[in-house]
Parts: structure tokens; sequence; C-alpha cells
């Protein structure tokens, strides 16, 4: 001693097992010249988390039994490196068949050991219990004369399977994790780890995946903890990187008896950790289903001004296409803005103009609506019309539609199905509309990805936010200060805080009551919605099941 321990906090994408093992075998060739004694992957790495009913199928679990076999041969060369991966495990016993999430520890060839998760989460986004049975056993193994306490995730949310690992003799955690992102997150973690290593006397390691899947994100961000629970590891945060944490003995024979070599990454600011999910979001929602680009409609507001932002750093601006729609309603000042910012970032711009279009959809109803007034039957045509239009440039080209509705308005409806919520994939509809002006104003401050300064003009951030519909529309026509709007929702759908509650916290009955009606109602849209990033602690996806027809109200 000493020893290193490598974390391969890598991008492992669900379904390419074969792929997966290839990097877990390059890892570990990589993490052995460096003189590595065990590497960590994250959870499920070989299949890549999460797989949902891909877990079912009896090939896509046989496929992986062949991969993690693969690559205890592929590894039978690198001495006493220990290779621990995470995968599923069917296993028949007593003639029961049984499937765990699990992690098995790989050294000289064979498989050493094997533990099944113990706590299966299913709240959130998790649906573990759907696919996996819990596991009871600890597994401790040796490395280097340092007996491993290999715990998964959850496992390490509880103070069970740690104290079991620690009264089994580990003398080092070891947690395997694929933990979703939302603000706070990372922070929240370390704390939750802090307490397993004060309750047992254990120093940590927190081995974590990064990258994009469907609607959730994933930071990165390893760590490692001290026995005294201090933070002395810490990865980058949302960036591939082969992590190596350097294990000593502690001085004196100090508390824990080991220590780590510091190397702390520091965590960004709220902003920064939000848009990098954002970015990160797109980027491999974009590659990983093999679209060539992406495209967007551009209407000269904040939203979208938002999202093609967000697109060109996650993709770059070759692959992004910005698509002005004008309607009889777009004022001057949301095309001059609308072209500015397409110039500013180098995106290819085209205008196509929506009247021609609406006044033959008028046309055709002229007759169904005579005699009734204008409404927001024909607001909804117009954003219909824009729908198909990139609908159809998607088909010809290639290139998957952002949708740019922000949670503010998939919580109240203010949105047009088959109209503005037309599109493949909802970039920020986890996002409130008061975070879009923060997020826009950070950008415009930072260049992260250098991709150019300030992409969004300042008019775009400070005018009155509209949908340009109908003639001098204001978005707060319709719904209440965004403020206010974004705070109900949050108590409500976040929170789950009951209507008197909300009202007793200081806010107008009105308001609360319109609000969370509003959200009630408008069940139906979101279910047709795409799917988009989830960046809080519950969005408009799997962690929101309501039923459409519902008439409880509080």
């Amino acid at each position: 001693m000493p020893f290193v321990i490598s974390i391969a906090q890598f991008n492992f994408i669900v379904g390419d097992v074969e792929g997966n093992a290839r990097r877990i075998v390059d890892a570990a060739r990589d993490a052995h010249a460096q003189g590595a004694a065990l590497l960590l992957t994250p959870e499920l790495a070989l299949c890549g988390y999460a797989a949902e009913d891909l877990f079912l199928r009896p090939a896509f679990q046989a496929a992986c039994e062949r991969a993690l076999d693969g690559i205890a041969r592929a590894t039978a060369d690198l001495g006493d490196l220990a290779v621990v991966v995470g995968h599923p495990w069917r296993r028949t016993v007593d003639g029961v068949e049984w499937c765990h999430n699990a992690a098995s520890v790989l050294r000289a060839g064979r498989i050493e050991h094997t533990y099944a998760k113990q706590e299966l989460p299913n709240y959130a986004v998790f649906d573990e219990r759907r696919y996996f049975d819990a596991g009871t056993e600890p597994c401790v193994f040796d490395v280097r004369g340092v007996r491993i306490g290999l715990l998964i995730c959850e496992d390490a949310w509880f103070p069970g399977p740690a104290r079991q690992a620690a009264d089994a003799g580990a003398q080092l955690l070891a947690t395997l994790n694929a933990s979703p992102f939302h603000l706070g997150k990372s922070a929240e973690r370390e704390q939750i780890m802090r307490e397993r290593v004060a309750e047992t006397g254990l120093p940590l390691v927190y081995a974590h995946l990064v990258g994009g899947q469907d609607e959730v994100v994933f930071e990165g961000r390893s760590f490692a903890l001290d026995a005294t629970g201090f933070v002395t590891v810490r990865a980058p945060g949302f960036q591939e990187a082969l992590v190596h944490v350097t294990v000593e003995a502690a001085q004196d024979g100090g508390e824990g008896g080991l220590r780590f070599v510091p190397d702390v990454a520091p965590i960004p600011a709220p902003e920064a950790d939000l848009w990098s999910a954002l970015v990160l979001g797109v980027r491999d929602y974009v590659g990983k289903n093999g679209f060539p680009g992406a495209l967007l409609g551009l209407s000269g507001g904040i939203d979208s001004a938002l999202v093609l932002a967000i697109a060109v750093d996650a993709l770059g601006a070759d692959k992004v296409r910005a698509v002005m729609m004008p309607s009889p309603y777009t004022a001057d000042i949301s095309w001059i803005d609308a072209r500015g910012m397409a110039e500013r970032l180098g995106v290819r711009y085209d205008e196509i103009a929506i009247a021609p279009a609406f006044e033959s959809f008028k046309s055709a109803l002229a007759e169904e609506f005579a005699g009734r007034a204008e409404d927001a039957t024909e607001e909804n045509l117009q954003a219909r019309i824009r729908g198909t239009l990139l609908m159809a440039l998607s088909n010809k080209f290639g290139a998957v539609v952002l949708t740019t509705g922000n949670k503010s308005e998939m919580a109240t409806g203010y949105c047009t199905l088959y109209g503005d919520m037309a599109g493949g994939f909802a970039v920020i509809k986890d996002v409130a509309k008061t975070a879009v002006y923060g997020l826009a104003r950070w950008r415009n401050a930072h260049d992260p990805f250098g991709t150019g300064a300030a992409p969004i003009p300042e008019r775009i951030i400070t005018r009155p936010p509209s949908a340009e519909l109908r003639p001098d529309q204001k978005d707060q026509d319709s719904l209440p200060p965004y403020d206010v709007l974004d705070a109900i929702v949050a108590r409500y759908m976040e929170n789950d805080e009951p209507i008197e509650s909300i009202v007793a916290a200081g806010y107008e009955r009105a308001d609360v009551e319109r609000v969370t009606r509003l959200i009630q109602i408008n069940e139906y849209k979101r279910r047709q919605a795409p799917v988009g990033i989830r960046v809080t602690r519950r969005s408009f996806g799997k962690d929101w099941r309501y039923p459409i027809t519902n008439r409880f109200r509080a």
C-alpha cells in the first residue's frame, strides 16, 4: 500500500452491451497501465441505465451474461487488477428465477463475487421493483490487503447495507451509482454519504455514471470521502473521465486507517450546473438516437432563444437550423431579434410565412364557423401550421424538432397540442419561466463551450413575453405573474402541498385555485408531449403519473 482505485466515469449507452463491454475492457487496460489495483464502473454499466423493459427480455439478459464472461476473459492478463462491473444478473435458485441489479468482481479471468443490490428504489423516475429482486447478503473482497465493501446506489442511501458490509469486515466502502441529476443533487448525495461514513467509521468511494438517457441526465462528479466525511476527491461534472483515487495508510494509523490523496474539483454555481445538464441532455439525445442535427422554430421570444443557445452549445452551429414562421401578428422586433440571434450564433436561418396557409385554413372552415367570432381556435391554427411545417422539414432532412415550451406552460396548458408541442425533444420542459430568464442572463455572461458570448439579444430578455397569436397579446393576459405562477406550481406539483397550505403561505386564493385547476385539467396535453430533460426534483415525466380523468381537487 498505497494503491490506486480507478473509476470509469463514462457515458455508457443503454442497450449497447457489446460497445459498453469494450469500453470497460479498455478502461481496465488503461487503469492497469497506470498502476490501479481496482476499477469501479457505474451501476448497470454493462447494459446502460436504465434499460427499462429490456430487462424483461431473455435475449437481453443472455447478451449481458455473454458480455460479462467476455470482459472476464479479456482482462485475465491484467495481473491482480479487480474489475467491478455493474450488470443485470439472472439466476435460478431452487427452481425459482431471480433477476438482480448486480455487480460482479472480475479478476484473473474469472468472476470472484457477485453482489445483488438490496435497496430497490420505486419512486420518482425509478421503477426497479418492476424488474429486480432484492439481494440480502453483503459482498466484501480484498484489494492489496484492504477489505472493500460493495454497495450499489440506493444501498448507500440507507444505513443497513453499509452497516452489514462493515460488520462483514469491510475497511472501505465502494458504491456504484446511476443517480439522476436535479439541481442540488450533488451536494445532497455527498451529505447522505457522509451519514454512512459517520455510522460505519469507514471511508467511501462513489463511482458515478455520466450522460443523458431520454429524460434523465447523470452528471458524474464521482467522489471519495475520508473516514471523517471530508471530500478528498471529486471528479469534474458532466464529462467523461477515468478518475484515479490514491489510497494510502492514514498517518499513525489514524481514524479509519486509510486516507485519499486530495484531488477535488469544485461544484459550480447552480446556473452552470443547469446549463451543463441541458446541453448534455440535448447532445446525447440527438447523438445517441442518430439524428444528423436539430431544428426549431425561432420566434423572437425568450424560450426559443434559450433553446437555440442550448442547442448550439450542445451540437455546434453547423448542426442546428432555426426557422422563423411569422404570422400577421408577429411584431417587427421579433423578426429583427430572431435574425440577429441566428446571425450571432452562425446557424442556418430561414423564414416561412404562415399567413397564406392560415388564410387557406380559415377559408376551408368559413362555412363551419359562420356567425362565430374568432377565438383560441384561430390562435391554435397558427401554432399547428407552424408545427406541421417544422415536422415536414424534420421528415425531409432528418433533423429532430426541438420544442421550446417551458415548465410553466406545461403545467398550465399554455401550449397547443400538435402545434408548439409538436416535436421530438422538449429541451426546457422542466425549466420554469422564471428560471428561463435566469439562464438566459447567465449564458449571456458566460461562454462555457466557446460558441460565442452573449448569444441572446438583450431585448428578447427584457420585452414582455407573448405568443403573438392575436393583436397585442401578452402571456400575463392569461396567466398570473410568472413569479407567482412558478411558486404555486413548485409548491403544488413538485412538493405536493395542498391548496389550503399554499393559500396559508400568503398566495391569493384566486391565483392558487386558478393555477392548480389548470394543472389538473391539462394532464391530457402533457401525456402527448415529447420527452424532455428532467432538472428538478419532479418533472412532468416518469415522476408525474396522474390520471387524465380525475375529479380530486385539493
